[in-house]
């Protein structure tokens, strides 16, 4: 056995050869994994949709895995994120000696980091193809911001995207300004009147973690113009990234007006 760091700085003991027995807690790392390697993924949450042809074993959802079924899957390895996962089930798969390795990912510089060591160390495959372009992409300056926007991601109570979050640095790579980004909290709840104000650009409403669609969220403004978006392009690192960095940069120049 080898042993590795996690991105929290907690050891994870490690097969000696590349791991080939994968249960995922994160849907964006499951699609990242699944797109390389299809056949080490054996297990993944219900709400892993991608890639949509995905056929493994599920284990309930991110914050109620099932981990009895967690543990007869035998995996070499579990991979969680600190702000989706629970410590509770981390805690609870390692008594059971089952390895888990931590992700952190709060910036895109810090996930291309993260997903670099979780192919290179933590699995031992070493840089996928998909993973070298997206680091092309998006380790290139922020551009100016050109539009100001807003990102629900909840209603009855309102929550947005605040500070210090994976979506709005993304977002501000591709010329799009969080107005919530200074906020003290990360994910605050707000009163829909701070919320839908002319000084926004747009409010850019998402179809996931809450899935606003054209039936629901665009009525609820009346000042600020909304835009339906994909909650995986603006919330998901991994492969999605090939795809986020065309579809934002088009929003920002059309909300713009470039």
């Amino acid at each position: 056995m080898r042993e590795a760091v996690d991105d929290l700085g907690m050891r994870c003991p490690l097969p000696d050869v590349e791991v080939a027995r994968v249960v995922s807690l994160v849907p964006s790392l499951t699609e990242a994994i699944a797109v390389t390697r299809q056949d080490a993924l054996v297990g993944a949450t219900d709400w892993c949709t991608h890639p949509q042809d995905l056929d493994v074993t599920r284990v309930r959802g991110t914050k109620n895995p099932d981990l009895t079924r967690i543990v007869d899957l035998e995996p070499q390895l579990v991979v969680v994120n600190k702000e989706e996962n629970r410590e509770l089930d981390v805690r609870r798969l390692r008594e059971a000696r089952i390895p888990v390795w931590v992700t952190v990912i709060e910036d895109v510089p810090q996930a291309l980091e993260s997903l670099t060591r979780l192919f290179g160390t933590a699995l031992a495959w070493g840089d996928p193809p998909w993973l070298t372009e997206v680091r092309r992409l998006w380790s290139t300056p922020a551009p100016e911001a050109t539009a100001r926007v807003a990102v629900p991601i909840w209603r009855d109570p309102w929550m947005v995207v605040g500070s210090a979050t994976f979506t709005g640095d993304l977002l501000a790579r591709a010329g799009l300004a969080n107005a919530f980004g200074d906020h003290s909290q990360r994910y605050p709840r707000l009163d829909l009147a701070e919320l839908d104000r002319d000084d926004l650009d747009a409010v850019l409403l998402p179809d996931e973690p809450y899935v606003f669609s054209a039936s629901d969220g665009p009525e609820a403004f009346h000042v600020a113009p909304t835009r339906l978006v994909s909650g995986r392009l603006i919330t998901w690192y991994g492969p999605s990234l090939l795809e986020a960095r065309e579809a934002l940069y088009t929003v920002a120049a059309e909300l713009g007006g470039g």
